[in-house]
């Protein structure tokens, strides 16, 4: 499925929120480059909890997430960043309103 740019804006605005939130140092986390946005149905809700549950170094724990995801389309959002002069990325995926991470990778 087809995402749009106004959709891309919105997850890129929750993604930014839930690291300025989340990150242990957002500070850090340099140069965010947003690089892939769609949507997924392929995503089950056991590895979205095996996702939830596991640590991440970069970030806060426990992480309070959305309760249910279930049987729903997300959509994902790869974005690049640099952090203490390396180049990395994450995948956030986000529920069908575009309003909550649910998990990330």
């Amino acid at each position: 499925m087809f995402a749009s740019c106004g959709q891309k804006h919105k997850a890129e605005t929750v993604v930014d929120e839930f690291i300025e939130t989340y990150a242990k140092d957002p500070d850090a986390i340099l140069k965010r480059d947003f690089v892939r946005f769609d949507s997924t149905k392929v995503i089950g809700d056991s590895l979205v909890h095996v996702m939830q549950n596991t640590e991440h170094a970069l970030f806060k724990e426990p992480i309070p997430y959305p309760v249910n995801t279930s049987g729903r389309m997300l959509y994902l959002l790869r974005m690049n960043y640099v952090y203490q002069g390396d180049t990395l990325w994450q995948t956030f995926y986000l529920d069908e309103s575009l309003e909550n991470v649910v998990a990330f990778k």
